[in-house]
């Protein structure tokens, strides 16, 4: 279930406002890639420097989910390290994985920051 950016009010499928806060809810896009483990990493990397990535999940071949990484501005640096330490571990226990990228869609007319 998705929740309000605004106020963190548990969301019905497809709203288009929060019933509490009134706050627009943006849309978001799903990507997936599929990448040995290897190359984790350095994938999760790229994807985190393109800068419009909102969530990153990791899954097996089997579609478990093994880490999620919530990507804001915010996140830089040492508050980065452990979630590619823990991905260090992930890539030397899988063969195949499933990257899922979760972006946030910008409309017309949006700013982007």
């Amino acid at each position: 279930m998705p929740y309000c950016e605004g106020c963190g009010f548990e969301l019905k499928e497809g709203a288009k406002f929060c019933p509490k806060c009134g706050a627009r809810i943006p849309s978001f896009s799903i990507e997936q890639f599929s990448v040995s483990g290897d190359k984790l990493i350095d994938k999760v990397k790229e994807l985190i420097h393109e800068g419009n990535v909102n969530r990153i999940i990791v899954k097996d071949e089997k579609g478990r989910t093994f880490l999620e990484i919530p990507v804001t501005a915010a996140l830089v640096g040492i508050v980065l390290a452990p979630f590619l330490a823990a991905l260090g571990v992930i890539a030397a226990l899988l063969t195949n994985c499933t990257i899922v990228v979760v972006r946030r869609e910008e409309k017309e007319g949006e700013k982007k920051v």
